[in-house]
């Protein structure tokens, strides 16, 4: 094995980048409180603390601890404690009970990350690294860590959707509030199908689970030209849509009367109780109100309908006359003449199952169970959301939750065949 020293730009761009990364996950926290960031309000979601320090952790057990002679840990515990899945590197805390660490507090957990970016910083300046292994772990730990950016929006978000004065994450530096605007016709845009080449191409950075790259056949099809809205979704709700069980997959219609499902998740009837308590926004216009980072709003007809159950957006596409595109659809046409709100809106449920691709193989080493290991029982998403951090989309990203998962930003395109 050949040592090699990175070139100054190089090594220079990498450290700014850490540097980046790490402070917007600070400020992503800041407007929270210390009570806000230790809640935990379901098992599959976490606190914000927790967030934080776990995203330390990836880098010190990961990075520092085989790769940075002489490195000691802040707290040897903390190895337990914010470990989040990964069986090689021992036990960990239960994950249903995150909430309840109260301890470390969260200027501890602050001090944890100053600690281990420190010891990256300087482990960034050393010269006889090996490059080829430092810079692939350091890049894989930023785009974990941007990752948890977005669950930490999601997750607190749901967290304040419990709280009966549905309090804003974000309180300023929203769009402003407008009247609600009818949706565009959706058009349709016709494909060929045939051979298409799906996958990373291997330009930049990508997960292993977006490899290798490999041909697929499409049959003819169509996919709509921008995403389904809140109105046309305001439509299915009118027309009986959580009532009619012809709509619904077996396991969607369970889960409906099972928890109750009237609508997307932070809907608010207009006649809500917690409208009062919700803020002069709240109380603006009649109808539905959505919640969201910027606190509860009139719903925006025009806006992507959001907080959708993969079951919630094949009812409606089945109501519609339509389905959910593959994700192989999908990808072959993100840059289809016409095509809109391909990212940076919501997440978009596809019809395919989380799989591997033929020839999969996981990444080396501690971070080969970072992806592979949950390819069972879950439903591909593609495209990015309002909480996907900058930079972080591209168009073979393959998302992925179980089909009764809502608290995501996830909504809908539709697809036909031709």
């Amino acid at each position: 094995m050949t040592l090699s020293r990175p070139t100054i730009p190089a090594a220079g761009a990498l450290r700014d980048r850490f540097r980046e990364v790490r402070a917007t996950s600070l400020a992503l926290a800041a407007p929270l409180s210390a009570e806000d960031q230790c809640i935990q309000s379901m098992p599959d979601a976490s606190p914000t603390k927790w967030h934080l320090a776990h995203t330390t952790w990836f880098f010190e057990s990961v990075l520092l601890q085989p790769h940075a002679g002489g490195y000691r840990p802040l707290d040897p515990r903390f190895h337990y404690l914010f470990n989040s899945y990964y069986e090689a590197l021992g036990p960990r805390h239960p994950r249903p009970q995150r909430g309840l660490l109260t301890r470390p507090s969260l200027d501890e957990v602050h001090e944890y990350r100053r600690h281990v970016d420190d010891a990256v910083l300087a482990l960034l300046e050393e010269g006889g690294l090996d490059w080829s292994v430092i810079e692939p772990i350091v890049t894989l730990g930023l785009n974990h860590e941007q990752q948890h950016q977005e669950l930490l929006l999601t997750d607190i978000l749901h967290a304040f959707s419990c709280n009966p004065m549905l309090p804003a994450c974000k309180p300023a530096g929203g769009p402003a509030l407008r009247l609600a605007a009818v949706p565009p016709a959706m058009r349709w845009i016709e494909r060929p199908g045939g051979m298409v080449e799906v996958g990373h191409d291997g330009n930049g950075f990508s997960f292993d689970n977006e490899t290798p790259r490999h041909r697929a056949l499409l049959q003819p099809y169509a996919i709509a030209d921008r995403l389904v809205s809140c109105g046309d979704y305001a439509q299915f709700i009118a027309d009986g849509g959580y009532q009619r069980p012809e709509l619904w997959l077996s396991d969607g219609w369970a889960a409906v009367q099972a928890n109750g499902w009237r609508h997307p998740a932070y809907w608010l009837a207009q006649d809500d109780p917690r409208l009062r308590f919700a803020g002069p926004a709240a109380q603006a216009g009649g109808g539905w109100h959505v919640f969201g980072l910027h606190g509860v709003r009139p719903m925006e007809a025009d806006a992507p309908v959001s907080q959708l159950s993969f079951y919630e957006a094949a009812a409606y596409a089945e109501w519609a006359g339509a389905r959910l595109p593959t994700e192989f659809e999908w990808e072959a046409a993100h840059d289809a003449p016409g095509i809109s709100q391909m990212t940076g809106h919501v997440w978009q449920w596809t019809r395919s199952s989380y799989d591997p691709y033929p020839g999969f193989r996981p990444l080396p080493g501690i971070a080969a169970e970072y992806n592979g290991k949950f390819m069972v029982g879950q439903l591909v998403l593609r495209g990015s959301s309002v909480a996907t951090p900058a930079g972080h989309a591209r168009p073979s990203y393959r998302n992925f939750f179980p089909p009764a998962a809502r608290w995501q930003f996830s909504g809908l395109r539709l697809a036909k065949d031709l």
